[in-house]
């Protein structure tokens, strides 16, 4: 019998992500991919977690939110709610600022993406609004559970700018026709069992050392070489999603 070359493949990818490389992401790459999500052992294969972002000299940051996610105290929460008083009391910039340190929602599925089935599952972040609109496909009668194994759906989605818009977009669209996860059903098992553990996935960060963080940032803001408030809040929603692909590629 000769050597599976694709099996080797896999090996090697699961052995990346185990050791928390970049690989155990999936980011889509510009124009139109396939990919399908996977059911998880508890049921819920749509993950959601929040983030502090943050620009420390001249590198962008994320913090797991203590609060949000652990219900931890959380000083990027209380600085950023400080800040938002301030603007309310007349600080200029000061509401801005705030905007850009509150905690963003980011949710993440396990996926298998078509013509790479060999490299296993992968995460798969995205936006509460792709978030919407997969729930929304699951109460769809038409469609149901579309990460069953044997008779799911895949998705097909397209990554880009659209004419109109100054930052690319992600759009789904689900295949309306019922299959296997894979053509080889002996090999399903394989790939359905060992979907990213998502709880280790991000750094977790306990509340002294989201506090240092915090303190590298205000640091920065102070210095005559960082930018102020008002430039800094400049960015909008661009400078968070570059903070979120910092993230993936962590």
């Amino acid at each position: 019998m000769g050597l599976d070359l694709n099996k080797m493949k896999a090996k090697l990818s699961a052995l990346k992500g185990n050791g928390g490389g970049s690989s155990v992401f999936w980011k889509p790459q510009e124009g139109e991919q396939t990919i399908r999500i996977l059911p998880t052992e508890d049921g819920d294969p749509f993950k959601d977690y929040h983030f502090h972002y943050m620009t420390i000299s001249g590198k962008n940051n994320s913090v797991m939110c203590p609060k949000r996610n652990f219900g931890e105290l959380c000083p990027v929460c209380d600085f950023a709610s400080n800040l938002w008083n301030e603007g309310q009391n007349g600080t200029p910039g000061a509401g801005e600022e705030a905007k850009k340190l509150f905690a963003k929602q980011r949710f993440f599925s396990p996926v298998v993406v078509r013509g790479q089935e060999a490299t296993g599952a992968r995460a798969w972040g995205y936006s509460k609004t792709i978030y919407e609109q997969l729930l929304n496909i699951l109460f769809d009668p038409d469609y149901g559970d579309i990460t069953d194994i044997m008779e799911g759906n895949d998705i097909r989605l397209t990554y880009g700018r659209t004419t109109g818009r100054l930052y690319p977009e992600t759009k789904i669209r689900v295949r309306p026709l019922k299959t296997a996860l894979l053509e080889d059903h002996d090999a399903i098992p394989g790939v359905a069992d060992n979907v990213p553990d998502f709880s280790t996935l991000f750094e977790r960060k306990s509340t002294a050392e989201a506090q240092e963080v915090l303190n590298q940032y205000v640091i920065g803001l102070d210095s005559e070489d960082s930018p102020n408030v008002e430039k800094y809040s400049e960015g909008g929603d661009n400078s968070i999603e570059k903070s979120f692909n910092d993230l993936l590629n962590a």
